[in-house]
Protein backbone atom coordinates (compact mmCIF):
# COMPACT_ATOMS: atom_id res chain seq x y z
CA UNK A 1 0.00 0.00 0.00
CA UNK A 2 1.26 3.39 -0.65
CA UNK A 3 -0.09 7.02 -0.80
CA UNK A 4 0.49 9.65 -3.19
CA UNK A 5 -0.27 13.10 -2.79
CA UNK A 6 -1.09 14.97 -6.22
CA UNK A 7 0.64 17.76 -7.31
CA UNK A 8 -1.67 19.61 -9.81
CA UNK A 9 -5.37 19.35 -8.73
CA UNK A 10 -6.57 20.79 -12.09
CA UNK A 11 -4.77 18.59 -14.01
CA UNK A 12 -5.68 15.41 -12.13
CA UNK A 13 -9.51 16.50 -12.36
CA UNK A 14 -9.33 16.88 -15.81
CA UNK A 15 -8.25 13.28 -15.97
CA UNK A 16 -10.34 11.82 -13.21
CA UNK A 17 -13.97 13.49 -14.88
CA UNK A 18 -12.71 14.48 -18.59
CA UNK A 19 -10.80 12.02 -19.79
CA UNK A 20 -11.02 8.77 -20.09
CA UNK A 21 -7.88 8.48 -18.23
CA UNK A 22 -9.36 6.03 -14.75
CA UNK A 23 -11.96 4.01 -17.32
CA UNK A 24 -10.45 0.71 -16.26
CA UNK A 25 -11.88 1.19 -13.11
CA UNK A 26 -15.15 0.49 -11.64
CA UNK A 27 -16.58 2.63 -8.68
CA UNK A 28 -16.89 0.71 -5.27
CA UNK A 29 -18.03 3.92 -3.42
CA UNK A 30 -18.25 7.97 -3.60
CA UNK A 31 -19.11 10.31 -1.11
CA UNK A 32 -18.97 13.64 -2.61
CA UNK A 33 -19.58 16.88 0.14
CA UNK A 34 -20.44 20.46 -1.69
CA UNK A 35 -23.94 22.42 -0.72
CA UNK A 36 -25.05 18.71 0.01
CA UNK A 37 -23.56 15.20 0.40
CA UNK A 38 -24.13 12.88 -2.21
CA UNK A 39 -23.26 8.98 -1.88
CA UNK A 40 -23.30 7.02 -4.18
CA UNK A 41 -23.26 3.02 -3.87
CA UNK A 42 -21.54 1.25 -7.35
CA UNK A 43 -22.61 -1.57 -6.62
CA UNK A 44 -25.12 -3.04 -9.48
CA UNK A 45 -28.73 -3.79 -8.85
CA UNK A 46 -29.13 -6.57 -11.27
CA UNK A 47 -33.04 -6.93 -10.67
CA UNK A 48 -33.67 -3.40 -12.33
CA UNK A 49 -32.96 -4.82 -15.42
CA UNK A 50 -34.79 -6.74 -17.68
CA UNK A 51 -34.51 -10.86 -17.26
CA UNK A 52 -32.57 -11.35 -21.04
CA UNK A 53 -30.23 -8.89 -19.66
CA UNK A 54 -28.99 -10.11 -16.66
CA UNK A 55 -26.35 -12.38 -17.99
CA UNK A 56 -22.74 -12.16 -17.66
CA UNK A 57 -22.63 -10.97 -21.28
CA UNK A 58 -24.76 -7.62 -20.72
CA UNK A 59 -23.82 -6.99 -17.06
CA UNK A 60 -19.90 -8.17 -16.89
CA UNK A 61 -19.52 -6.45 -13.37
CA UNK A 62 -20.18 -6.30 -9.86
CA UNK A 63 -19.92 -2.57 -10.04
CA UNK A 64 -20.40 0.29 -12.27
CA UNK A 65 -17.23 1.19 -14.68
CA UNK A 66 -15.84 4.96 -14.04
CA UNK A 67 -16.78 5.60 -17.89
CA UNK A 68 -20.76 5.39 -16.76
CA UNK A 69 -20.60 6.93 -13.72
CA UNK A 70 -17.89 10.04 -14.64
CA UNK A 71 -20.77 12.48 -15.80
CA UNK A 72 -22.80 11.98 -12.98
CA UNK A 73 -19.33 12.13 -10.08
CA UNK A 74 -18.75 15.83 -12.38
CA UNK A 75 -22.43 17.23 -12.57
CA UNK A 76 -22.10 16.84 -8.16
CA UNK A 77 -18.51 18.57 -8.36
CA UNK A 78 -18.81 20.78 -11.31
CA UNK A 79 -19.36 24.88 -10.31
CA UNK A 80 -17.64 27.95 -9.38
CA UNK A 81 -17.55 26.45 -5.78
CA UNK A 82 -14.25 23.78 -5.34
CA UNK A 83 -16.20 20.82 -2.88
CA UNK A 84 -15.45 20.32 0.34
CA UNK A 85 -14.68 16.92 0.03
CA UNK A 86 -14.92 14.05 -1.91
CA UNK A 87 -13.93 10.31 -1.84
CA UNK A 88 -14.02 7.19 -4.51
CA UNK A 89 -13.32 4.01 -4.18
CA UNK A 90 -12.25 2.47 -7.34
CA UNK A 91 -11.68 -1.26 -8.18
CA UNK A 92 -9.13 -1.91 -11.26
CA UNK A 93 -11.29 -3.94 -13.48
CA UNK A 94 -10.40 -7.84 -13.33
CA UNK A 95 -8.85 -8.02 -16.91
CA UNK A 96 -6.59 -5.42 -15.99
CA UNK A 97 -5.71 -7.03 -12.59
CA UNK A 98 -4.97 -10.33 -14.26
CA UNK A 99 -2.51 -8.38 -16.12
CA UNK A 100 -1.00 -7.02 -13.29
CA UNK A 101 -0.55 -9.98 -11.53
CA UNK A 102 0.27 -11.97 -14.10
CA UNK A 103 -3.05 -14.29 -14.02
CA UNK A 104 -4.16 -16.01 -17.17
CA UNK A 105 -7.77 -15.87 -17.96
CA UNK A 106 -8.94 -18.31 -15.34
CA UNK A 107 -7.73 -16.39 -12.84
CA UNK A 108 -4.86 -19.54 -12.17
CA UNK A 109 -1.23 -17.12 -11.26
CA UNK A 110 1.32 -17.91 -13.90
CA UNK A 111 3.90 -16.53 -11.13
CA UNK A 112 3.22 -16.14 -7.77
CA UNK A 113 0.68 -18.92 -6.25
CA UNK A 114 -0.60 -16.07 -3.85
CA UNK A 115 -1.65 -13.99 -6.51
CA UNK A 116 -4.64 -15.64 -7.24
CA UNK A 117 -6.06 -14.97 -3.44
CA UNK A 118 -6.51 -11.41 -4.67
CA UNK A 119 -10.00 -10.58 -5.10
CA UNK A 120 -9.56 -7.04 -5.74
CA UNK A 121 -7.07 -4.00 -6.43
CA UNK A 122 -8.32 -1.13 -5.37
CA UNK A 123 -7.38 2.88 -5.66
CA UNK A 124 -8.98 5.48 -2.76
CA UNK A 125 -8.95 9.05 -4.39
CA UNK A 126 -9.76 11.34 -1.34
CA UNK A 127 -9.79 15.28 -1.13
CA UNK A 128 -10.10 17.05 1.65
CA UNK A 129 -10.95 20.47 -0.12
CA UNK A 130 -7.07 21.73 -0.62
CA UNK A 131 -5.38 18.21 -1.51
CA UNK A 132 -6.00 14.95 -3.15
CA UNK A 133 -4.45 11.35 -1.90
CA UNK A 134 -4.14 8.34 -3.59
CA UNK A 135 -4.16 5.28 -1.67
CA UNK A 136 -3.47 1.67 -3.26
CA UNK A 137 -4.92 -1.40 -1.54
CA UNK A 138 -5.18 -4.65 -2.18
CA UNK A 139 -8.14 -6.88 -1.30
CA UNK A 140 -7.17 -10.61 -0.63
CA UNK A 141 -9.69 -13.64 -0.33
CA UNK A 142 -7.59 -15.23 2.30
CA UNK A 143 -4.67 -14.18 3.93
CA UNK A 144 -0.98 -14.82 2.40
CA UNK A 145 2.46 -14.22 3.62
CA UNK A 146 3.63 -12.57 0.15
CA UNK A 147 2.75 -9.21 -0.59
CA UNK A 148 3.86 -9.64 -4.00
CA UNK A 149 1.05 -8.42 -5.44
CA UNK A 150 0.60 -5.57 -3.42
CA UNK A 151 3.92 -4.16 -4.83
CA UNK A 152 2.98 -5.30 -8.78
CA UNK A 153 -0.09 -2.66 -7.93
CA UNK A 154 1.78 0.10 -6.24
CA UNK A 155 4.28 -0.09 -8.99
CA UNK A 156 1.66 -0.19 -11.94
CA UNK A 157 -0.33 2.85 -10.95
CA UNK A 158 3.06 4.75 -10.51
CA UNK A 159 3.97 3.58 -14.11
CA UNK A 160 0.18 4.51 -15.33
CA UNK A 161 0.31 7.73 -13.34
CA UNK A 162 3.78 8.62 -15.06
CA UNK A 163 2.92 7.64 -18.23
CA UNK A 164 -0.33 10.44 -18.48
CA UNK A 165 1.37 12.91 -16.99
CA UNK A 166 -0.10 13.23 -13.41
CA UNK A 167 2.14 14.38 -11.15
CA UNK A 168 2.12 12.94 -7.58
CA UNK A 169 4.60 12.67 -4.52
CA UNK A 170 4.85 9.34 -2.50
CA UNK A 171 4.35 9.78 0.90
Amino acid sequence: MIALEIYSMKNFMKHLLLEDTFDLFLLEEATIRTANTYTIDGHINVDFFPLEERNKTSIPYSFTPWSEARKLNYDLIKGKNTPLFFKFILQLKPEYMRQILGLNDSGTSRDSTDNNAVQALVLNIRYDGTKAILTTGTSYRSFVMNRDADIAWDNALCRYLSNKEIGYEKL
